[in-house]
């Protein structure tokens, strides 16, 4: 057997167990865009993160347990299920990309992120220039700090090389 083609096939498996945890909020295609810059670096990878239908995030406590008996049991049990996902997917991840984007309020990121650090999953943070200060801390703690979500692909992609 070729050893050049043992080596290929030997790095597409890895590839193809290597899970990212995609932390951050829901409400815009970032993902996606992650995913996109990948794909363009030929890195097929699996991107895993928190629900990203918005609707189906909030009601999966009630879809569950039932009607609540006020709004804020509702959101305590829906929160109580993304939690679990989270956890589940986060302990399997094998990298954990937190991005902190430029409009929505960033609670949960900075939580997964935290939770990343805390359990030894190594954690590519993005994050623009304006955001440097807010961010120090959880910067301090990350294994890279980056501005695009393509600097964080090509980060990804030499893991490979």
């Amino acid at each position: 057997m070729d050893p050049g083609a043992t080596k290929l096939s030997d790095e597409k498996r890895v590839r193809d167990d290597l899970i990212i945890y995609a932390a951050g909020e829901i409400h815009s295609d970032w993902r996606d865009q992650l995913r996109g810059h990948l794909e363009e670096l030929g890195i097929d990878i699996h991107v895993v993160g928190p629900q990203e239908v918005h609707d189906r995030s909030d009601s999966v406590g009630e879809d569950i347990l039932g009607e609540q008996p006020a709004p804020v049991y509702r959101d305590l049990m829906g929160a109580r299920v993304n939690t679990l996902r989270t956890r589940v997917l986060m302990q399997r991840a094998d990298v954990c990309v937190a991005y902190f984007g430029p409009k929505y309020k960033q609670w949960n990121t900075a939580l997964d992120a935290g939770a990343a650090i805390a359990s030894g999953v190594p954690l590519i943070l993005v994050r623009s220039e304006e955001n440097v200060h807010a961010l120090k801390e959880v910067d301090a703690l990350a294994s890279l700090t980056v501005e695009t979500l393509e600097q964080a692909a090509q980060a990804v992609a030499y893991i490979f090389e």
